[in-house]
């Protein structure tokens, strides 16, 4: 999947380009690039629809003089000293920022995990395989149930990371990615549910999400009628369920500048409590294995494993070496460095600030579902919500719409309701009265929580 010499044509393509930067004079550069080749197949209405496979790569480049930066990308070569003079063009009529210097080499241990030798010999053939097998295993579950939508891939790519300052970083990462969307349509009723996994290895056995997606579609059956109206009740949101809704909402407020800024329902907050004072927040880019995983950040900085929030109090929050240089230099904040959270998207884009790895955890006991349901009393079950990217970052507030609830009484599930709103803040959701799971999944990207239950700040309007 991955040709043999791939790495190496980038480290020579990154050199020439390095050479160039030599040659032009630039003050400081840093150059990325990335090739990437992968496959994937779709799966519709219970068929494989579409299988494709392909590559995509190319050359970015930024360059800073004194405190600018500028910013271009390339793929053929042959345009590099033109995408050099684009970039310093850029940067000599941007404003500069105080401070601002490109990071210096430092040493960064490897992190495991991150690469399946297995993954580079898969091809559309073994994709077809894995396919039949999700779609057998889904009738063998329930003979009504088809996999409606969804599909998997996999994909190796290759990466390098050169600076004037030093930095000379490169290798290959891999991933495995499936989701299913299973439906049961009988006697003029439809459900379903959307379940996935992704892991940097090779996926060798159909997963759990599938037999999850299979489940949700039969517990969300045959809804019963409640006539209580919106209601301030508990919540029970299953991993995926509160994954979307994490994903959106905590990554934002935990960002340096927008806590600076006083953008995050959490500016201002630093050494107070947040979070219930049980819980800690960790965003952990060592992980090994992990999705956002890497040893080294989208500016070449050595990654760490940082607490955020410890014990319920704000502790940390998230840098980028431009970041932290201009918050520093508006007045916005008296000191900041890199946290080592700079990620790229691709080599069209500069590093932004963003988390890795999300790992919510607590110092009480976790709990079964069972002993969750018993807390609970009554309330509800939520295993995924429509909508969450309306989600407010600022002010941790959302409004969503799931046909994935249950209703909960006297601690046991009565039976499924056919459509609900749900409504609250997040930050106040989290701040007291909040029981873990024993199981943690990864959701919403790259988000380590575990079925979560809420007592506070959450409304239910059953529809």
């Amino acid at each position: 999947m991955l040709p043999e010499d791939a790495l190496d044509r980038l480290v020579d393509g990154s050199n020439e380009i390095a050479n160039l930067c030599r040659k032009n004079k630039v003050q400081q550069w840093e150059i990325v690039a990335m090739q990437s080749y992968g496959h994937q197949l779709d799966i519709e209405a219970g068929k494989i629809s579409l299988a494709a496979g392909g590559g995509d790569g190319g050359y970015g480049i930024r360059v800073v003089e004194d405190g600018k930066f500028g910013y271009a990308h390339l793929v053929d070569l042959k345009s590099a000293d033109k995408a050099i003079q684009q970039a310093m063009s850029i940067a000599r009529i941007s404003p500069s920022i105080k401070g601002f210097t490109l990071p210096s080499n430092q040493d960064a241990g490897e992190v495991k995990g991150l690469f399946d030798k297995k993954i580079l010999s898969i091809g559309p053939e073994d994709l077809l395989e894995q396919a039949d097998s999700i779609l057998n295993e889904v009738s063998s579950l329930d003979k009504r149930a088809v996999v409606t939508g969804g599909g998997l891939g996999v994909s190796a790519t290759a990466g390098v990371l050169t600076s004037s300052e030093g930095i000379d970083h490169h290798g290959i990462t891999t991933s495995h990615g499936l989701g299913v969307q299973v439906s049961i349509d009988e006697n003029d009723q439809l459900t379903s549910s959307w379940q996935g996994e992704s892991s940097k290895k090779l996926i060798e056995v159909i997963p759990n999400c599938v037999a999850k997606s299979v489940e949700w579609a039969q517990k969300t059956r045959d809804p019963i009628k409640v006539d209580n109206g919106a209601e301030d009740l508990p919540v029970l949101m299953t991993s995926e369920g509160i994954g979307s809704l994490f994903s959106i909402v905590i990554p934002s407020a935990i960002r340096g500048e927008r806590l600076a800024r006083m953008e995050s329902f959490w500016s201002g907050k630093q050494g107070h409590h947040v979070l219930a004072e049980d819980l800690t927040l960790i965003d952990n880019a060592r992980m090994e294995g992990g999705i956002s995983s890497s040893s080294r950040d989208g500016e070449g900085v050595p990654t760490q494993s940082q607490v955020i929030v410890e014990s319920g109090k704000l502790v940390g929050s998230l840098w980028s070496t431009r970041d932290s240089a201009k918050l520093v230099a508006e007045g916005k904040i008296d000191k900041a460095s890199t946290t080592g959270s700079a990620s790229r998207g691709g080599h069209q884009s500069p590093p932004v600030t963003t988390c890795s790895n999300l790992q919510l955890t607590s110092s009480s006991k976790s709990n079964t579902v069972d002993e969750l349901l018993e807390r609970m009393d009554c309330g509800y079950i939520v295993n995924s919500v429509m909508g969450a990217h309306t989600a407010n970052p600022t002010s941790g507030d959302f409004s969503v719409t799931t046909s994935s609830i249950l209703r909960v009484e006297d601690g046991e599930v009565i039976g499924a309701i056919k459509q609900a709103g749900l409504s609250g803040n997040m930050a106040k959701a989290l701040s007291k009265d909040v029981f873990l799971s024993d199981d943690v999944r990864v959701s919403g990207g790259s988000m380590h929580i575990p079925d979560i239950l809420l007592m506070q700040a959450l409304r239910v309007n059953p529809i």
